[in-house]
């Protein structure tokens, strides 16, 4: 695995990070509580055999967690040996870096978007309506600093929200929600632009995002803006844990 793409995973934990974290063998533990995958999903931190997954998929369900692996690249042994255990593929993703100069060339029309922290109440009730609820918002306030949330408006109307923190000289952008009559008029675009701007002023260099390659849109999007796709991962998780 390459550097660049290491740091990125570590500025994916630090800025949207685990209730809890601990490490088990060859294993890091996440206590998710609710804040969704990337919080409570297992990840192998050195070579594995099949012999060391139950240790991993007891202390998951002793969390009361469903029994999840993340498999960043590289890890295909790692991958198979789940495959072979009945885990099922879920949410491959892609991660996506930029200069922020790269980024940062056009700022927002006057009240088109907004950097503020904390979140406002219209922002947390634009994140529940995307399914963004409390566990996530937990997530965003434990965050380290720099950090700060997204709102946008279009029409004189609420039309989205996103949340942004740095590590390690590096931005990524999450949770990144527009409301359904707002989309296909560049809100998510502004967002983009808005939190390089912002990155940049907090001693940014880069800027990323992770992005589900399923969502077509959003991909193209980050493609358009000229970032550079970097890396992927994603997960395996039991098919007895499905929901």
């Amino acid at each position: 695995m390459n550097q660049d793409l290491e740091k990125l995973y570590a500025v994916i934990d630090a800025t949207w990070p685990a209730a809890g974290a601990r490490d088990l063998g060859p294993w890091l533990i996440r206590e998710g509580q609710g804040g969704g995958q990337r919080v409570s999903a297992t990840t192998a931190k050195q070579p594995v055999t099949v012999d060391d997954i139950p240790l991993a998929e007891a202390a998951m369900q002793e969390l009361g967690q469903p029994r999840l692996f993340q498999i960043r690249q590289g890890q295909d042994d790692l991958d198979a040996m789940l495959a072979d255990r009945g885990y099922a593929v879920v949410d491959p993703v892609n991660v996506w870096i930029a200069p922020v100069d790269d980024i940062a060339t056009e700022f927002p029309p006057p009240v088109t978007a907004f950097s503020v922290w904390d979140p406002l109440a219209i922002q947390i009730d634009i994140w529940a309506k995307g399914g963004i609820g409390p566990g996530r918002i937990a997530v965003m306030y434990r965050a380290a600093d720099p950090k700060t949330s997204l709102l946008g408006r279009l029409k004189d109307s609420p039309a989205g929200t996103a949340f942004v923190a740095i590590h390690d000289g590096i931005a990524m952008l999450h949770a990144l929600e527009v409301l359904p009559h707002q989309r296909k008029q560049g809100m998510a675009r502004w967002f983009m632009r808005l939190a390089a701007f912002w990155a940049r002023d907090n001693g940014a260099s880069h800027i990323s995002v992770v992005c589900t390659q399923e969502n077509a849109a959003a991909n193209a999007l980050y493609q358009s803006l000229g970032m550079s796709r970097c890396g992927q991962y994603h997960y395996r998780k039991h098919q007895g844990d499905m929901s």
